[in-house]
């Protein structure tokens, strides 16, 4: 499926496939955004890659989501705060760090970040949805 000829896609979240945490929010994203307003694909994936050209953004920049919405992409604390405002339940609260300026937001994004392998662990291989899933995912 490609995002730029499907008009029903709202908004594409690529993640870092082989990062627990990672996986882990893509779970919760998927329970809480009961709509499917979120596609998702891992960065490690070639339906990524266009997209990533697009945004010029490095193919190899596994460090950050990325969310792409109406065209335009937003990553680490930005993208972690616009998606929290699209799901059900209170996150959408959230978004008031948006306020908070952008590197002291990133600054401890890129924390957890840097460490999320130490923390969370890795898996070996890239996400596989289950068949109920895969049309959630590129």
């Amino acid at each position: 499926m490609g995002v730029e000829n499907d008009t029903s896609v709202k908004a594409v979240i690529l993640f870092d496939g082989v990062c627990n945490l990672c996986n882990a929010s893509v779970n919760f994203v998927i329970d809480r955004d009961p709509g499917g307003h979120f596609v998702f694909s891992s960065l490690q994936s070639e339906a990524a890659r266009p997209l990533l050209q697009r945004h010029r953004l490095a193919q190899n920049a596994l460090d950050s989501i990325i969310l792409i919405e109406t065209d335009r992409a937003y990553t680490h604390s930005t993208a972690a705060l616009r998606i929290a405002r699209r799901l059900k339940g209170p996150w959408p609260l959230l978004y008031a760090f948006i306020v908070v300026p952008r590197p002291v937001r990133d600054a401890v994004y890129r924390v957890i970040a840097r460490n999320r392998y130490r923390w969370f662990g890795k898996s070996e291989t890239c996400r596989v949805p289950t068949p109920a899933l895969r049309r959630r995912f590129l």
